[in-house]
């Protein structure tokens, strides 16, 4: 399930926290990817992209801001992240910050980047003048002999760098024939509240340990891809940052995190809505789903922990569950878990039937056979055409210019489902109406 071949050279970036690794790397991709800003520690998870300098393909990866031995839970499983991107690294760039001084973790990081043996880079970060180019000469002292004084976020001295990273980089005449995402690929997003088990279920997906997962609520902070090949078909899972109310959300990270997963379900053709059973269903749960309902997106909703309700609570459970996310009756439930893997295995047909609802489409002359055999009484339906998939809409020429009321649509609606199928897919009414 590796999203690269193995032909591809890889790049690593490393530093510690908020030296400028994401800028970096928005700078070589040529993609605003990463989240970007002034808060330290705010890349939680590696990303990685497939790019190009001058014909040498390779790709990038941008792991998470690393403290070397340092207790605290998360930059931890950072530094465990970042040894299995180091493994497989054709070359790796130290990034540090020019504007200030040598700090006992930067020696920490080079001593440990030296011991593995690989052709290793200094890149002095934020030396955008002239005369800060002196800075980087103190720099030597790290014992890494390739240095190269840069400005990720101005582009100055990036060309050189890259240049010598490369350097022993073959170049192709095409692209290679494997991409990141293969065409015919179905984009899941996995969206819900903080903490509820998205990052835990992607890797009982993936069949391995991708993102990071701490009991910390709000622990992913970005988006991460991963493809997966599953009976045949390819699916791209998308884990998306742990959405909070905005009112309630104060820091930067989490605000441009509730942006990028937003951006995720409107990528995305099925979206996973994730449940936490223990603490029951909220009214924060209830407005996510609401996101991918608005979106248009196919639609199935996951109640993760399962295995921590009591048999006898279950029932109470799916009747408030069904109670809280009306507007979502066409959607699949499972209720699963995603730590024992209990209920897992279900996901990849019931993502693969949500999608071809998406997708599906209705001849106009079955249109036509259902409009004969159809019981709705508040208006003359002449027939019905299918104008566009995800989501299937439907324009209806009728005998009143009025827009259908929410009840009568509604009824409509249910009587496609019933004859049609559309599982898991909203169902889009558009009415046009004659005089009269």
């Amino acid at each position: 399930m590796n999203p690269m071949p193995q032909a591809v050279p890889t790049v690593v970036i490393v530093g510690r926290p908020n030296v400028g690794k994401s800028t970096l790397f928005n700078r070589i991709t040529g993609q605003r990817r990463a989240i970007v800003g002034d808060e330290p520690g705010i890349t939680r998870d590696r990303l990685h992209g497939l790019t190009e300098y001058r014909g040498r393909h390779f790709e990038l990866i941008d792991t998470g801001g690393i403290v070397v031995d340092d207790a605290d839970y998360i930059p931890g499983q950072i530094l465990k992240q970042a040894r299995v991107a180091l493994d497989r690294a054709a070359h790796i760039i130290l990034l540090v910050d020019g504007r200030s001084e040598i700090t006992a973790p930067d020696r920490d990081l080079a001593r440990m980047l030296l011991r593995l043996g690989k052709p290793v880079s200094l890149a002095v970060n934020k030396v955008d003048t002239a005369s800060r180019d002196s800075l980087a000469h103190d720099f030597y002292s790290l014992g890494i002999r390739d240095i190269f004084p840069v400005s990720a976020e101005h582009g100055i001295g990036v060309d050189a760098l890259i240049e010598h990273v490369t350097a022993g980089f073959s170049a192709a005449t095409s692209a290679p024939a494997v991409t990141e995402e293969p065409p015919e690929s179905i984009r899941v997003a996995l969206i819900g509240r903080p903490n509820t088990g998205k990052s835990t279920l992607l890797n009982a997906l993936t069949g391995q340990e991708r993102a990071i997962v701490s009991p910390i609520a709000g622990t992913t902070r970005d988006s991460i891809d991963e493809t997966v090949l599953h009976a045949g078909a390819s699916y791209t899972f998308v884990d998306t940052a742990g959405i909070r109310r905005k009112g309630k959300t104060k820091l930067m990270a989490e605000k441009l995190s509730v942006v990028m997963a937003r951006r995720s379900i409107r990528m995305a053709d099925v979206v996973l809505v994730l449940l936490d059973a223990s603490e029951g269903v909220l009214g924060l749960d209830a407005t996510i789903a609401g996101y991918a309902h608005e979106g248009g997106r196919g639609v199935i909703v996951c109640v993760n922990k399962w295995d921590l309700i009591a048999e006898r609570k279950k029932r109470a459970f799916e009747q408030d569950l069904r109670d809280q996310l009306k507007f979502l009756d066409y959607a699949p439930v499972l209720f699963l878990s995603a730590k024992t893997g209990a209920g897992v295995d279900r996901i990849f047909k019931l993502i693969r039937e949500v999608y071809e609802s998406t997708i599906k489409r209705v001849s106009t002359g079955e249109l036509n056979r259902f409009v004969e055999s159809l019981h709705f009484e508040e208006r003359k339906i002449y027939y019905i055409t299918q104008a566009s998939v995800q989501p299937p809409t439907f324009v209806l020429f009728t005998n009143r210019k009025a827009p259908l009321h929410f009840s009568h649509e509604r009824q409509l609606t249910n009587q496609i489902r019933r004859h049609f199928g559309f599982r898991g897919t909203p169902i889009v009414l558009k009415n046009k109406g004659k005089k009269g």
